[in-house]
């Protein structure tokens, strides 16, 4: 098995990075795994492995993997976190960074942050 491709923006003229300089708190990770349908068994055991890592890192707060619906090998990641510096912390921990070689090869993460917007009458900020 290979590393973790590279990211994939999701919104290419604000890539991942950039999004962990701005100091948000709190904080959602959203992560889209797109993955070959052979490889489904073999990127949940990476997905749990890292997982056993990052929720218990500080910041952490919680945690949802959806998978799409029908024949759609898609996985969705929802991750709350304190802030972005904890995410950009809990990220560049060795022993995370050292889990993300055990992905198959097919599998491609594209990772955005996003945070609460308070629509009156419908959504709290």
């Amino acid at each position: 098995m290979a590393a973790i491709k590279p990211f994939e923006p999701l919104d290419e003229k604000f890539p991942f990075d950039r999004q962990l300089g701005i100091a948000v708190a709190p904080v959602v990770l959203i992560n889209i795994f797109t993955v070959d349908p052979t490889d489904e068994a073999g990127f949940l055991d990476a997905f749990k492995a890292a997982a056993e890592i990052i929720t218990k890192q500080p910041g952490f707060i919680s945690m949802q993997l959806h998978r799409a619906l029908g024949d759609s090998p898609t996985y969705l990641n929802y991750v709350v976190w304190e802030s972005t510096e904890t995410v950009r912390v809990a990220f560049a921990h060795p022993e995370f960074v050292g889990k993300l070689s055990a992905y198959p090869s097919s599998v491609l993460a594209s990772p955005h942050l996003f945070q609460k917007v308070a629509v009156p009458g419908f959504c709290t900020a």
